[in-house]
């Protein structure tokens, strides 16, 4: 038997081959990462496999990238990167697919087996335990050890960051193990069945009755209606309970911004956080109501609360509840079955329709206000409140956007004043077309998340939205917008610094500090790049912005203007 090293023409599949015919086998098309010394098996497979490889410039952005591109696709998102510093520099942009729900599958490499367990025996790279920088913040950790466990141990994460709650997972696989040659058959057949969330069917009972017996019955949304696909089916019980619905920041564009019954997403507002407060029986969906979903901890329901979250650790976290752990489409479809059920009944009986819902002084009786009209009310108190702060550019610039994005297009936001807006105030004009990084509130997420998103639809434009101190976070991105040719648009608000931390400070301690910056000619810089670029103005944005929206490939649009938030409300509470 000949022992001579085999050739570069002569490869034998090797751990890394494993890695990429696994991720094929379960319906993988495109894998986000960056290369780096102890993960080169795993690489070199991509060439032999007809997966479609998307290389960033910095391990975070690329894990935002796959981030948006798992919300997207509402899939599973793989992320290749090494051991050690690579590996490290993933944890930021994990921890807000955490906090989103995005399924990015992370596969990094380790240091050859021998030097696993603890001792320190000086490889590259080495930690003392890898994995142990992950478990607080990904949903599961995994390790693959020989060649034969990779297709299950790929297979295992797989089903984890893709069974309810969707979330991040970390698999690792060892250098020598990646690079070692392997005598197991392609991967064919592989399977991963993620585990599905349904309800109690008493527990959908039981939030049905007080839904159908309550007087003022409101629905708050959060990012699991979007998550889960379930807007046809909140629609349709909001419409049946003529409810009123709020959805959160991570819940924009679960229901239609125009409908009557749309208090849309003022969450910062006390005027919304008071109607919800007052609802006898408040639905809360998709939502943990943590900070910014419930205007900072102020929140104080005074009614009785029905909560549906798919993650268990959120389930009546911060307000007693009849807690239906389930998946947020499941147990909408099973509650509008049962209230339609109970609706047909009551029409037998004589009843019209949601006579039982809306109480003895139900919607449009006597003098309460119907649904419709408080909601109108509300609005119009919410309008007139922030009309009185005198912040006309702000929602000028904000109209320019919205104005200049097109209607299917998705928009990207970072954490700037703009975004901060936007959360309240911005019609995405469908579901799932809005995408920021409230969940961690890290900096840097708006244009590798764009990018991410342009790769999983390259048919429409996206719209990254940052400002100057976040964009710093990406520019190396520009490169990787030229060298793919993402039809990416991104707009840098330009204010000299960190806006928002400015403001805090100043109304904090009176002045500023550590949030001036000097930073570059953004359209020079981006220009370097071969990426086209221009400067412009409020009153010039929104032709701007279209026309560099609707031209093929990467484009930036710098606006040099300093934001100011709307007055908060939590701090009267």
């Amino acid at each position: 038997m000949s022992t001579t090293t085999p050739t570069p023409t002569q490869h034998r599949r090797n751990g890394g081959d494993l890695v990429v015919e696994s991720l094929a086998a379960l319906g993988a098309d495109t894998v986000f990462g960056l290369p780096g010394q102890h993960a080169l098996g795993v690489f070199d497979a991509l060439r032999r496999s007809a997966l479609r490889y998307v290389g960033l410039r910095v391990e975070n952005n690329a894990g935002f990238a796959a981030d948006a591109y798992a919300r997207t696709t509402h899939g599973v998102a793989p992320l290749l990167v090494s051991t050690g510093p690579g590996a490290l520099m993933t944890l930021a942009a994990l921890q807000e697919a955490a906090a989103g729900s995005a399924a990015v599958l992370a596969i990094g490499s380790q240091v050859p087996l021998a030097g696993i367990g603890g001792g320190r025996h000086g490889y590259l790279h080495e930690l003392t335990d890898q994995s142990a920088s992950f478990r607080g913040v990904v949903k599961s950790v995994h390790t693959a050890r020989t060649a034969s466990q990779i297709p299950s141990a790929v297979a295992a994460a797989w089903e984890s960051a893709l069974s309810a709650p969707h979330g991040p997972v970390w698999l690792e696989i060892p250098q020598d193990v990646l690079l070692a040659e392997a005598d197991v058959p392609p991967v064919a057949g592989l399977e991963a069945r993620p585990r599905e969330l349904l309800p109690r069917p008493e527990l959908i009972a039981a939030a049905a009755d007080r839904l159908t017996e309550a007087r003022r019955p409101v629905i708050l949304a959060g990012g699991g209606v979007v998550r889960a696909g379930a807007e046809a089916e909140l629609l349709a019980l909001a419409e049946q309970l003529r409810a009123p619905v709020a959805t959160t920041f991570g819940g924009k564009g679960a229901f239609p911004w125009e409908h009557p019954l749309s208090l849309r997403s003022w969450m910062e507002d006390r005027y919304t956080t008071a109607f919800l407060e007052d609802a006898d029986t408040l639905l809360v969906v998709g939502s943990g109501l943590g900070e910014l979903s419930s205007n900072y901890h102020t929140f104080r329901p005074l009614g009785r609360v029905v909560q549906i979250e798919a993650d268990l650790g959120k389930l009546e976290s911060n307000h007693a509840a009849l807690g239906i752990h389930a998946d947020a489409r499941a147990a909408l479809a099973a509650l509008v079955k049962e209230v339609g059920e109970r609706e047909a009944g009551l029409t037998e009986d004589g009843d019209t329709p949601g006579s039982k819902a809306a109480g003895a002084a139900g919607p449009g009786s006597g003098d309460a206000p119907s649904p419709e009209a408080a909601v109108s009310d509300l609005l119009a108190r919410v309008r007139d409140r922030i009309a009185g702060q005198h912040l006309d550019l702000e929602q000028q610039i904000l109209a320019s956007v919205r104005d200049a994005l097109p209607d299917g297009a998705v928009s990207c936001w970072d954490m700037t004043i703009l975004a901060y807006w936007a959360w309240s105030a911005f019609d995405p004009r469908r579901t799932n077309a809005l995408h920021s990084a409230q969940g961690a509130g890290g900096l840097g997420y708006g244009f590798p998340a764009a990018l991410g998103v342009a790769v999983a639809d390259p048919a429409r434009p996206v719209l990254a939205v940052s400002g100057d101190g976040g964009a710093m976070y990406s520019i190396a991105e520009l490169a990787t917008a030229r060298q793919y040719d993402l039809p990416v648009t991104w707009l840098i608000v330009d204010d000299g610094g960190y806006g928002i931390l400015r403001e805090y400070m100043t109304d904090a301690f009176g002045a500023a500090t550590a949030t001036e910056l000097t930073r570059p000619d953004f359209v020079a810089l981006a220009e370097s790049f071969g990426v086209p670029a221009l400067r412009t103005t409020p009153e010039r944005l929104r032709t701007d912005l279209a026309a560099a929206l609707a031209a093929p490939g990467p484009s930036v649009v710098v606006l040099p203007a300093h934001l100011r938030m709307f007055a908060p409300t939590h701090l009267d509470s």
